[in-house]
C-alpha cells in the first residue's frame, strides 16, 4: 500500500472487507431474525438486553487485535521480518490471555451485569443464557480477529471475506438446525453463533500457514518484555476505547430497559438493521488503518494525506446511500424481525423513529471510523480512546438527561451527538499527528 493510486488501493481494499464484514454481521443479524419470528418478542426483547453486553465483548476483541494489527502493519511497511514474525508470536501470547480473561469475567459477572441494567424479570434467564453461551466460546472471537487481523495487516483483504462468508453460511445452516428443527430456543442460537467463530479461524489459519514470510523463527517465540509492552501500548487503548464504548451502551440499555419489552424489541431491531449498515464504515476504518500503517512506517506522510482525502469521499457517498435505505426500505426491514400484528406494530414505530434519526447523522458516524482509523495507523492509539469518552459523555448525558425531556428519542439523539463530539476531536488529533510526522 505505499504506492498506487490511494483512492483505488483503499477501494479495493474496502470491498472485500465490506463484504466481509457484511457476512460478519449476518452472525447476528440472522439470529435476530430467526428469534424474532420463531420465539417470539420476549425472546428478541432477551437478545436486545444483551446488546451492549456483547457489544464489549466483540469491541475489546476487535480493538485489542486491530492494535496488535497496526503494529504488525507497520512491520510490514518497514520490510524488517524478524520483528514481523516477534510481533505475530507475541500478539498470539497476548490473545490466549484475553481469552481466559473474557470468559472469567463474562461468566461470573454475566447475571450480575443483567440485574445492574434494571433487566426486566422475565427475560433475564433466557439473556443470560444467550451470554452465557458467547462468553464461554469467546476465545473463537479473539482468534478469529487476531487471524484475520494479520491476513489484512499484509493487505489481504480477500482470506478474511472467504473466512467469514464461510462463518456466515455455517451460522444460517446451524440456527435453522438448532433454533427451529431441534428446538433448542436461544441457546441454539448462541451455540451457531460460536461454532461459526471456530470454523472462520481455522479458514484464516490455513490460509496464514501457507505464508512464509510470516512463519515464526525459533528465536521469535521468545518472551521479549519491549515487544509485549508494544503491542500492548497500541492494543490496550483499541480495546479500551470500545470497552468504554461499551459502557456508554450498557447505560443506554439500562435506559431503554426502563421503557418496557415493546421499547426494547424495536430498539434491538433498528440497531440490528444499523449495525449492517454501519460495516462499510468499519471496512473503512480497517483499510485506513493498515494503509496508513504501512505509509507511516514507510514515513511517506503525502500518502497519508491524499489517502485520507480518498477515504472520506468514499465514506460520505457511502453513509448518504445507507441513509436512503434507512429511510425507504427501513419499516420493511424492521418487520422481519417482528411476528405479531399489534405489537409488532408498535415496536416497529419505536425502531423506525430511531433509523431516522440515524439517518440524518449517517454521515459523521463514517467520519468517525475513517478518523479514528488513521490516526491509529500513525502510532496513536491513546487520544482515540479519548474520543470514546467524548462518546461516552454524549451517550449518557443524552440517555439521562434529554429522555427526562423528549422520552425515549433522548436515546436516539445521544447516538448522533457521540458521533459528532468524537469527529470534533479527532480531526484536531489527525491535524496535529500529521505535522508532527512532517517535522520529524
Amino acid at each position: 500500500m505505499t504506492a498506487g493510486s490511494p483512492g483505488r488501493l483503499l477501494l479495493h481494499f474496502s470491498l472485500s472487507l465490506i463484504f466481509g464484514n457484511l457476512f460478519q454481521q449476518l452472525y447476528t443479524f440472522v439470529d435476530t431474525i430467526i428469534v424474532g419470528q420463531y420465539l417470539g418478542l420476549s425472546a428478541l426483547a432477551a437478545l436486545g438486553a444483551v446488546e451492549w453486553l456483547i457489544f464489549v465483548m466483540f469491541g475489546c476483541t476487535q480493538g485489542v487485535t486491530h492494535g496488535f494489527s497496526i503494529h504488525i502493519a507497520q512491520k510490514f511497511g518497514s520490510r524488517s521480518l524478524y520483528e514481523l514474525k516477534k510481533s505475530i508470536t507475541h500478539s498470539l501470547y497476548l490473545c490466549i490471555g484475553l481469552s481466559a480473561l473474557l470468559t472469567v469475567l463474562g461468566l461470573w459477572l454475566g447475571i450480575a451485569l443483567l440485574h445492574l441494567l434494571k433487566t426486566p424479570e422475565e427475560i433475564i434467564e433466557p439473556a443470560f443464557s444467550y451470554l452465557r453461551i458467547l462468553f464461554a466460546g469467546a476465545f473463537a472471537s479473539v482468534f478469529y480477529n487476531f487471524l484475520a487481523g494479520i491476513l489484512r495487516a499484509s493487505g489481504d483483504g480477500t482470506s478474511p471475506l472467504k473466512a467469514v462468508a464461510a462463518g456466515s453460511l455455517c451460522n444460517i445452516g446451524l440456527d435453522l438446525a438448532f433454533v427451529i428443527w431441534l428446538g433448542w430456543g436461544i441457546e441454539g442460537a448462541a451455540l451457531a453463533t460460536v461454532l461459526s467463530w471456530v470454523l472462520s479461524a481455522l479458514y484464516c489459519l490455513m490460509v496464514l500457514g501457507k505464508m512464509e514470510i510470516i512463519r515464526p523463527e525459533r528465536g521469535s517465540w521468545k518472551p521479549d518484555v519491549s515487544c509485549l509492552g508494544s503491542m500492548l501500548s497500541l492494543g490496550i487503548p483499541a480495546g479500551f476505547q470500545n470497552i468504554i464504548t461499551g459502557a456508554g451502551g450498557i447505560v443506554v440499555q439500562s435506559v431503554v430497559n426502563g421503557f418496557g419489552v415493546l421499547f426494547i424489541a424495536g430498539f434491538t431491531a433498528a440497531n440490528k438493521l444499523y449495525g449492517l449498515l454501519e460495516t462499510a464504515a468499519a471496512s473503512y476504518g480497517y483499510a485506513v488503518a493498515s494503509y496508513t500503517g504501512q505509509n507511516a512506517g514507510a514515513h511517506l506522510t503525502d500518502r497519508i494525506r491524499s489517502g485520507l482525502k480518498s477515504a472520506v469521499a468514499l465514506g460520505t457517498l457511502t453513509a448518504c446511500l445507507m441513509s436512503f435505505v434507512m429511510l425507504i426500505f427501513g419499516k420493511k426491514i424492521l418487520g422481519c424481525f417482528l411476528a405479531g400484528e399489534e405489537q409488532a406494530r408498535a415496536a416497529i414505530a419505536v425502531g423506525y423513529e430511531f433509523l431516522i434519526v440515524l439517518a440524518v447523522f449517517f454521515p459523521f458516524l463514517y467520519l468517525l471510523y475513517i478518523l479514528r482509523s488513521c490516526v491509529q495507523g500513525m502510532g496513536d492509539t491513546l487520544l482515540p480512546m479519548i474520543s470514546s469518552i467524548v462518546q461516552l459523555f454524549m451517550r449518557v448525558s443524552c440517555a439521562l438527561l434529554l429522555t427526562r425531556l423528549i422520552g425515549g428519542r433522548g436515546v436516539f439523539f445521544g447516538e448522533a451527538a457521540a458521533w459528532v463530539g468524537a469527529d470534533l476531536l479527532l480531526f484536531a488529533v489527525f491535524v496535529h499527528r500529521i505535522k508532527g510526522m512532517e517535522g520529524s
